[in-house]
């Protein structure tokens, strides 16, 4: 397994949109669970994301309808498509990977952790 590696960040203006992609690695299964995670300055980091290894996908109420993960096993890609930004938004943004089916809860219990990539959006 290698460390999973983020693009796609930038600054962009409330209301924008981004897609960012992480490069991670597949297991002959496919990719398992895999999420994106972010974290403000001075602020714990937090999940945004999830999908497991069957597809099903999870978000927390606070990125609900507007944050979209998904995953393509055949480019060993996963994405986080971030709609109607807002400058609460603004953090960096990590994707990390466990190669079990389903994925745990906490950030600690993610085993590989990209380097992240930098959104930030004014107002």
């Amino acid at each position: 397994q290698v460390q999973p590696v983020e693009s796609g960040g930038g600054s962009v203006q409330a209301g924008g949109s981004l897609r960012l992609s992480c490069s991670v690695s597949k297991y002959p299964d496919g990719i398992r669970c895999a999420a994106w995670f972010r974290q403000a300055l001075g602020k714990q980091r937090e999940k945004v994301a999830h999908i497991n290894g069957d597809g099903t996908t999870y978000y927390p109420e606070y990125t609900k309808g507007r944050f979209a993960i998904s995953k393509d096993d055949a480019k060993n890609a996963l994405y986080l498509q971030i709609d109607s930004l807002k400058p609460e938004d603004t953090a960096m943004y990590y994707c990390a990977t466990r190669g079990i089916w389903f994925c745990p809860n906490r950030a600690s219990e993610f085993t590989f952790w990209g380097r992240g990539t930098q959104v930030t959006v004014s107002s």
